[in-house]
């Protein structure tokens, strides 16, 4: 009989065996997959900036990394990836906060139609406002974003009817809408396009509640066009670039990832189709001293996304499924190059 309810556990519920006894680069948090992931099987992403890192590690890895919305054939390399060709599994752009992707769903399914149509820039070409840097040259006309927009949603719904596993990194609790309905917006009115006027959109910062709600009520969406997906919830590591609370960033940053974190740990309980991966607690833990992150304290290096996908590939690889070699875990002790991140048209729009 167990002297307390704490004797028997396994060595990964206490600190000094799991953590502060092993070395910070062999610190393995994994979850309890509730399912592996197959070859086989179409692994989509969405989300921050630090999806493309993730969606890069699964290419190398050997998964069958799925994308609907590809570049037209004869498309130069260069020019698919500034359009973002492939940046995600379809293109729409960061989906930096959890009503972009209720609302993602929603218009791809004709359940809401946004007021705001398009923005204006600054060099009088025009942008859909829901992913306003995915086409670099702009439009020339209305009716051409509409189109744009029309094809797109279409493979998005391609995307979520035939995926099996989508790995959803959160990134952020901080974002505007368009007042007249509440349309959520991935960068704020006057950085990438359109003009700012507080009468027309509104700062939000969402608390836990709504977060996990918006969670729930996505994931509820995509299992009834796909009741067999998979999906696994990650908050990015990647702070914040600026926050318009009234308040030291490091003080926002610190809310927004408590917040997601907690978001979608609960989002994921119960159903043996989501599971939180710890992406965010393996890179920004005091265990790894800021090791995995660059000199700006932002960038995630890429021994830090290294570790991440080790102990992600640990989880969800069947032992007996092929897979490529992981590097040498010795090897984690750099760089976001082609990384897209709308979030940093912040400060260029400042500088």
């Amino acid at each position: 009989m167990a002297r307390n309810p704490y004797t028997d556990l396994p060595d990964a519920r206490f600190w000094r065996r799991a953590v502060a006894g092993v070395a910070p680069f062999a610190v393995d948090p994994r979850p309890a997959a509730p399912f592996p992931i197959l070859p086989t099987d179409r692994v989509a992403t969405g989300g921050s900036c630090f999806a493309q890192r993730v969606a890069q590690a699964l290419r190398d890895a050997g998964y069958h990394y799925y994308i609907t919305e590809a570049a037209p054939a004869g498309t130069p390399p260069e020019e698919a990836a500034q359009r973002q060709f492939g940046t995600f599994s379809a293109r729409y752009g960061n989906l930096y906060y959890t009503r972009q992707f209720v609302q993602l769903f929603d218009r791809a399914y004709g359940a809401f139609r946004p007021a705001l149509r398009v923005w204006p820039r600054e060099d009088g070409r025009l942008v859909d406002p829901f992913r306003p840097t995915v086409e670099p040259q702009g439009f020339a006309h209305p009716d051409e974003v509409e189109a744009a927009r029309e094809a797109h949603l279409a493979r998005v719904r391609d995307l979520f009817e035939t995926l099996d596993v989508f790995v959803m990194t959160l990134g952020l609790t901080e974002g505007w809408r368009h007042r007249a309905d509440g349309a959520a917006l991935p960068l704020a009115p006057g950085v990438a396009g359109g003009v700012f006027d507080p009468a027309e959109y509104a700062f939000v910062n969402a608390g836990a509640a709504e977060v996990t709600a918006d969670l729930r009520g996505f994931l509820d969406r995509l299992w009834s066009v796909n009741a067999a997906a998979r999906v696994i919830l990650t908050v990015s590591p990647v702070p914040m670039i600026a926050t318009y609370e009234n308040r030291h960033v490091l003080e926002s940053n610190l809310y927004t990832k408590s917040v997601l974190r907690v978001a979608a740990g609960e989002a994921a309980a119960g159903d043996p189709r989501a599971v939180y991966f710890p992406a965010y607690d393996i890179v920004a833990s005091n265990i790894n001293a800021g090791r995995y992150y660059a000199d700006d304290l932002r960038s995630i290096n890429d021994a830090g996304v290294r570790h991440v996908m080790r102990c992600f590939l640990d989880t969800f690889t069947p032992d007996e499924a092929p897979r490529a070699a992981a590097p040498p875990i010795a090897s984690e002790f750099v760089g976001a190059a082609g990384v897209i991140c709308d979030e940093e048209e912040i400060e260029r729009s400042v500088a």
